[in-house]
């Protein structure tokens, strides 16, 4: 009971801060746009905050596990290609389908990733999160562009597609984040006592905003009918894409229980917002996007809760093949 207890005190805030932001978004009649400043601030000011604390602390050779970043990005991958097929099957059409296999394979791993697992986990689980989240987004940002432009969604050449990808690699500000902090832990280098401050009342701020916000947004996208391809996209996404990402890990290598667990959970973690944004960017698939995000943090409530539990009480083995 102490265990159902204690999983409850550390799920119930993340999914209440979801449940509030729903309610306002419902309740409260304020323009879309008034989410804008706050998205900014989460954007290029709380998150890149929190990445810079979770990277900046960690010995440098935490950061350089390269089997473990091909078998979590492998997995990503799988499970973006099985959620394609999904979306091909309904669709008939490569930008929709390109849209459904985000969905099916991109976590919430900004919003929700590292205070959830760093909660469940602790610091230790810190290196595995910041790996998966840098190495995800790279392949993820980098098929999509490509996609839509063999598409024909992206009006621009192969060569100025794949500058515009580097180019947005490059100064995303999480990515920025990332490599200031490994340009710290490298150099040995600790901000100014004042600096610091600032940082860490900025990387606090991360996760309650990024969770309202979700709830806003999901509130201010009307749900008007399920897509038939939808249930398959969110079991691919909290099942298959976490089952993956174990039996991968485990025919790799031995990582520790702390790593394996962190990168199951990450990817047993709900559709990311970002899936409505970038559908939203190419005026693809937008109501296919809502109703994912929708649907796949409502079945996520149970499956996260699941899944921590049995973590938490050592039934599930970190390693399938010791």
């Amino acid at each position: 009971m102490s265990d159902l207890i204690g999983l409850f005190n550390l799920l119930a805030p993340f999914f209440g801060l979801i449940g509030l932001g729903f309610f306002c978004g419902k309740m409260v009649k304020q323009p879309e746009s008034g989410l804008a400043w706050m998205q900014f601030f989460l954007i290029y000011v709380a998150l890149p905050c929190l990445f810079f604390r979770l990277i900046a602390d960690k010995p440098l050779d935490q950061l350089t596990n390269w089997s473990f970043v091909a078998a979590t990005t492998l997995s990503t991958f799988c499970a973006f290609v099985l959620s394609f097929s999904a979306g091909w099957r309904h669709t008939r059409d490569l930008p929709q389908s390109v849209m459904q296999g985000v969905a099916g394979s991109y976590s919430n791993i900004g919003y929700m990733g590292p205070p959830l697992i760093l909660a469940a986990l602790g610091q230790a689980a810190s290196a595995p999160v910041v790996l998966i989240f840098v190495f995800d987004n790279l392949l993820l940002f980098s098929l999509v562009p490509l996609l839509m432009s063999v598409a024909g969604v992206e009006k621009l050449s192969l060569g100025a597609t794949i500058r515009r990808i580097i180019w947005r690699v490059v100064t995303h500000p999480f990515n920025v984040a990332s490599a200031l902090g490994v340009s710290a832990s490298y150099l040995h280098l600790e901000l100014p006592v004042a600096l610091n401050q600032m940082v860490t009342w900025l990387s606090g701020a991360a996760a309650p905003c990024a969770l309202f916000i979700l709830g806003v947004t999901v509130a201010m996208r009307p749900l008007l009918r399920i897509p038939g391809e939808v249930p398959a996209l969110v079991f691919i996404k909290l099942i298959l894409h976490p089952l993956f990402v174990w039996v991968l890990l485990s025919a790799v290598g031995d990582f520790g229980p702390t790593w394996t667990y962190a990168a199951i959970t990450m990817a047993a973690l709900p559709p990311a917002l970002n899936i409505f944004v970038i559908s939203t960017q190419y005026n693809v698939g937008v109501e296919r996007a809502s109703a994912c995000v929708l649907i796949g943090t409502l079945v996520s409530m149970a499956t996260l809760t699941v899944l921590l539990y049995v973590i938490s009480i050592g039934a599930l083995p970190y390693d399938l093949f010791p």
